[in-house]
């Protein structure tokens, strides 16, 4: 039997370090998430969020998304696809025009963006995403729709996250090649906090840490706006290697009891219970007790955990969360990570998982999915506003068109 094409049908892909996701929704119910096909299988081709090998990724890729099919007994042609990894930079800008017929336009909105991307940006990076944080009107601040306001000078702030070209290239390039159209490339903790942040949270102060298998991602709310962004390159991953190195053991096996018996918290944990380890080679088999594990697990978070701290002290926005700290992502459901957040944070820490969302129950209340959710609700609401797809072939001819745009405007 086919399987059905319909226009009502949006997918997401996560592609990470450790695994990819393939989501599938149906849109036909407005504002609604309804999951309706779910596909996750083992990365093999990635390291830190890059791709390392096309040929591993594509096939990871192409298992996902035929067991989501498979789900939801559909097809797609193009996913919403999410970006990461230690190549992702961000910078904060600003840019001031002067406003025609002193009422702000559409038109002018987008001129005031244009200039405060006219930043200087390596060679090898491209931009990715330009989130505005708040228009300025004749030195009256903290605007969000400026469209239809009187003044003589507009001016914009924005936050920049830029990508390297050859990474998002790669990742495009093997979604081409599992016969898919790649609809738009989006920074991974930016959808995660769609899907896990609710707006108070964003309005009062909030800093998402989305600790993937290969790199933790960094976002930073105030005032309903991103105002920082960052890549941490510590993950599950380096605590899998932790493990496997302190006690000698191949790391498919560290892994494993890392998931089933390890915790990021040592007090919660007793010296009495044991764990069995396999061996080496020729060598005996032995056990290890929880505490000792425990340790080992809890000392790499504490690292993490430091890092990000000293990014937000930094910034300057550690004593600007009043809505805590939200963590996200695979390796933030180790036990005992909440215990130890909040003892290096001093502040309310929440595990984020996916809400707004129906369909399948695996998908509820488990942060692995976070980014595909975010990823479709990014997508649903792209669709709903009209925005074009992101045409990767047609770059120049998009600037093209602006630049005529602002001639036209502005003579």
């Amino acid at each position: 039997m086919s399987k059905k094409i319909s226009n009502n049908l949006l997918a997401a892909l996560d592609v990470g370090t450790n695994k990819v996701v393939a989501l599938i929704c149906d849109a036909q119910n407005g504002d609604q998430i309804e999951i309706i096909g779910v596909g996750s299988q083992p990365s093999r081709g990635l390291k830190q969020g890059m791709v390392v090998n096309i040929d591993a990724t594509v096939q990871a890729i192409l298992r996902a998304i035929q067991e989501a099919e498979l789900m939801a007994g559909c097809q797609v042609n193009s996913v919403y696809t999410g970006i990461a990894g230690s190549h992702i930079r961000s910078l904060n800008s600003q840019g001031i025009v002067p406003i025609r017929n002193r009422e702000v336009t559409q038109h002018d909105v987008d001129r005031v963006i244009d200039a405060a991307k006219a930043v200087a940006i390596p060679t090898d990076q491209k931009i990715l995403h330009i989130l505005p944080q708040e228009f300025i009107i004749d030195s009256q601040m903290g605007i969000k729709e400026p469209v239809g306001m009187s003044g003589v000078r507009l001016e914009a702030k924005v936050h920049i996250v830029t990508g390297s070209v050859s990474a998002t290239q790669n990742i495009v390039k093997c979604i081409e090649k599992c016969n898919l159209r790649a609809a738009n490339i989006i920074l991974q903790p930016l959808a995660s906090s769609h899907a896990v942040l609710s707006d108070d949270e964003k309005e009062l102060g909030v800093c998402l840490v989305d600790i993937g298998g290969g790199t933790t991602d960094v976002a930073v709310f105030t005032n309903g706006a991103i105002r920082h962004s960052a890549v941490i390159p510590i993950a599950g991953d380096q605590v899998t290697n932790d493990v496997a190195i302190a006690f000698r053991i191949p790391t498919k096996y560290s892994e494993k009891i890392k998931i089933e018996h390890g915790c990021a918290w040592s007090p919660l944990v007793s010296t009495d219970d044991l764990i069995p380890v396999p061996a080496i080679a020729n060598q005996q088999a032995r056990e290890i007790t929880k505490k000792t594990l425990a340790e080992v697990i809890e000392a790499r978070y504490e690292e993490l955990f430091f890092l990000v701290k000293q990014e937000l002290k930094q910034y300057g926005f550690l004593n600007s969360l009043a809505s805590g700290i939200v963590l996200t992502g695979g390796a933030s459901k180790m036990f005992g990570v909440m215990n130890l957040a909040e003892q290096i944070f001093q502040v309310p820490v929440r595990l984020g998982a996916p809400h707004d969302v129906g369909g399948n129950s695996e998908v509820l209340n488990n942060p692995i999915f976070a980014t595909g959710v975010g990823l479709l609700m990014l997508g649903l609401q792209h669709q709903q506003e009209g925005r074009p797809e992101m045409g990767f072939g047609e770059g120049m001819k998009s600037m093209w068109e602006r630049m005529r745009g602002w001639f036209q405007g502005s003579f």
